[in-house]
């Protein structure tokens, strides 16, 4: 019997497709200025939990202080809940499973999600950008990353991932 190979040439890597619903994840972020999400998935290419930037449970977000500057309690930084954090904190299944699991996430790690990272046994972190490399924060997060072991590499998108929602 001849053999007939037409399936599409164009589809999605599991990397690309991991990272596109860490970014579909974001979009849900109420934040004005920075939108990051995160997708957690494990040795068998399983999704196993998902999450993104944004006030704590219970904490109205429409008296959430969204400001980048000011004094720190006027400022979203104490109070905001990272797409890393919220999708570790997210996970319903057995610690064990995220141990060797992989976290996709559109922005490189500052140094308390990449405590969380270590400390919940993930051992790969792909991320699309690292804007903030040269601040404090991440270079501690890729010291305390390197001496752990913990793999990290930037994913580039060589094309475009298109998401599409249909209202019927």
């Amino acid at each position: 019997m001849k053999k007939i190979n037409k399936q599409r040439k164009d589809y999605l890597t599991w990397d690309e497709y991991f990272m596109a619903i860490a970014k579909l994840s974001s979009q849900r972020s109420k934040d004005p200025s920075t939108q990051v999400g995160a997708c957690i998935v494990g040795h068998d290419n399983r999704i196993l939990s998902i999450g993104y930037n944004g006030a704590p449970n219970g904490f109205d977000d429409t008296k959430f202080p969204w400001e980048r500057e000011g004094n720190v309690l006027d400022t979203k930084y104490a109070y905001v809940c990272h797409g890393e954090m919220n999708a570790i904190l997210n996970y319903r299944g057995s610690r064990k499973d995220l141990e060797g699991a992989k976290i996709y996430v559109d922005l490189f790690p500052c140094n308390e999600c990449a405590k969380l990272i270590i400390q919940s046994g993930i051992k790969e972190i792909i991320y699309i950008c690292d804007k903030y490399k040269d601040t404090d924060g991440v270079k501690a997060s890729k010291k305390m990353l390197d001496e752990c072991g913990i793999k990290y590499k930037l994913l580039k998108i060589d094309k475009e991932i298109k998401i599409q929602l249909k209202n019927d």
